[in-house]
């Protein structure tokens, strides 16, 4: 995938800077209709690296424990009333890694997501039963809580795009997939429609077995495009249009991938030309940088 070049290496901010470590009270603060709300900058992600180490100290997982370790995060004792912790700690390394570090060195905070969004699934006991008798597929089936699933699955796919045949051979896929699909069962609207974007990509960068029908018809769930009018989408998510990510995600994973440059370059410009908005200021903030590193590529083909 595309990734923009923002912060620097120097620009990282390390962990526990602040006079004054953030608690876990004002790191769950942070969360606003189940974003994170800080700014797109430095600033922001020092609040977010300082919001990961809250959450490693509530769970006691702050004193050597390798979280790049699946086996290791899933043999740590948490208590079930921690469970929307474990949850938000894959949010926010998602969020770190996707927005924040360039795409060549954050494999290690996705993996580390992926493994925090594993474990919140896994202290699910039924879905642990489940898998356990029946394998992970069915297990995603028993699961009810859509931010589980969607952060383990969104952390999944971006280690899974280092290695796509490893991850195809493995049957991450397929996992990853049905995971998909059940977020999409349980809340279409999560993330001002996540689970339509997450679908939409997936089948654009199928190593083998691409379908960018199905990604327009996803993404017709998000997007009023004209190429939208036969895709029989139904109704859009409400709002979708202001959060942009859902039209980058349109203009890079479907009319990019389609050479359709110009219908491409006319989206990627909306998103410049559109104020941020107060409600999402940190992923509509990185989209307007993301459209125009975007718009660089697609103006080499017009």
């Amino acid at each position: 995938m595309r990734k923009l070049l923002l912060f620097s290496v120097v620009g990282l901010v390390a962990i526990g800077l602040s006079t004054t470590a953030m608690t876990l009270d004002e790191a769950l603060g942070l969360f606003i209709a189940n974003d994170i709300n800080v700014p797109y900058s430095d600033e922001g992600q020092a609040q977010i690296n300082e919001m990961i180490s809250a959450f490693l100290a509530a769970l006691g997982a702050d004193t050597g424990l390798d979280e790049t370790n699946e086996d290791a995060v899933m043999a740590f004792e948490i208590d079930y009333s921690l469970r929307d912790v474990v949850t938000k700690l894959a949010q926010a390394y998602y969020t770190l890694g996707n927005i924040f570090i360039p795409s060549s060195e954050n494999e290690e905070v996705h993996l580390k997501g992926k493994h925090w969004g594993l474990k919140a699934l896994r202290m699910n006991p039924e879905f642990a039963a489940t898998e356990q008798s029946d394998g992970f597929v069915a297990a995603v089936q028993v699961e009810t809580d859509i931010t589980a699933i969607y952060w383990a699955t969104s952390n999944w796919l971006r280690v899974a795009q280092k290695h796509p045949l490893q991850a195809l051979m493995a049957g991450v896929t397929t996992k990853t997939l049905a995971m998909s699909e059940r977020s999409l069962e349980l809340d279409p609207t999560y993330m001002v429609g996540g689970p339509y974007r997450s679908l939409g990509a997936y089948y654009s960068g199928l190593p083998i077995g691409r379908d960018l029908d199905k990604t327009l018809y996803y993404f017709c769930h998000v997007n009023d495009e004209a190429a939208c009018a036969e895709c029989d989408a139904g109704e859009m998510v409400a709002g979708a249009l202001g959060y942009f990510e859902n039209l980058t995600f349109m203009a890079e994973f479907y009319y990019m991938e389609k050479g359709m440059w110009a219908e491409a370059a006319a989206l990627l410009q909306y998103v410049l030309d559109t104020p941020i908005g107060d409600t999402y200021q940190l992923y509509n903030g990185y989209s307007k940088v993301n459209a125009a590193n975007l718009l660089e590529e697609v103006n080499e083909h017009l």
